[in-house]
């Protein structure tokens, strides 16, 4: 079943940009979590503005960063922020289901699953992450270069998926972030 289409990709995107000038300056969030709040969410269902696929990274969140309450985002969260066909279903649930048209890939810098590409050779199922944070960098040994090079490939995984594909023709946007952790800043369209 697929809802109507709430918000345009460039009014979600205006929200966004809106939500973290708000927070840059905050100190408290006056976002909305009130009981009425969950109550209303729980009976009426979800109407998120956006995606956002995020890293797991506990600095990086993303509510706070675009002063959003419940229900306002539908978060994926990662490590690297790296897409397989799990982050890729869910955007698709998030686009057919509950016609959001903005998909945000937020990195950040100081990416620890960026820097364990670069400088190691973890093994186990980190090396999932790191091998597709590879793909990405290639060679590159710079951090903030490597964590735009990182989202702009997850940002192509997401536009060359079959499915997602197929939502663009109904306006359906993906584009890159990056977190700045030292101040808050989000740099969009990276």
């Amino acid at each position: 079943m697929t809802h109507g289409y709430r918000v345009s990709a460039d009014e979600a995107l205006r929200r966004l940009k809106s939500g973290n000038e708000k927070y840059l300056g905050c100190t408290v969030s006056d976002a909305d979590i009130s009981p009425a709040k969950r109550k209303d969410s729980c009976e009426n269902g979800q109407a998120p503005y956006a995606v956002i696929v995020a890293c797991s990274d506990s600095r990086v969140i993303p509510e706070s960063i675009f002063s959003a309450g419940i229900g306002e985002l539908f978060v994926i969260r990662v490590a690297g922020n790296v897409m397989d066909d799990h982050q890729l279903g869910s955007i698709e649930y998030a686009a057919e289901h509950l016609g959001i048209r903005l998909v945000v890939v937020l990195g950040h810098d100081h990416c620890g699953a960026v820097d364990a590409a670069i400088n190691h050779d973890p093994d186990g199922y980190i090396k999932f992450i790191t091998d597709e944070i590879r793909l990405a960098i290639g060679d590159e040994q710079d951090d903030y270069k490597a964590c735009c090079l990182n989202v702009k490939r997850s940002v192509e995984v997401i536009e060359s998926s079959l499915e997602i594909h197929r939502e663009e023709e109904h306006g359906l946007r993906v584009i890159g972030a990056l977190y700045r952790l030292s101040d808050g800043r989000v740099e969009f369209d990276i």
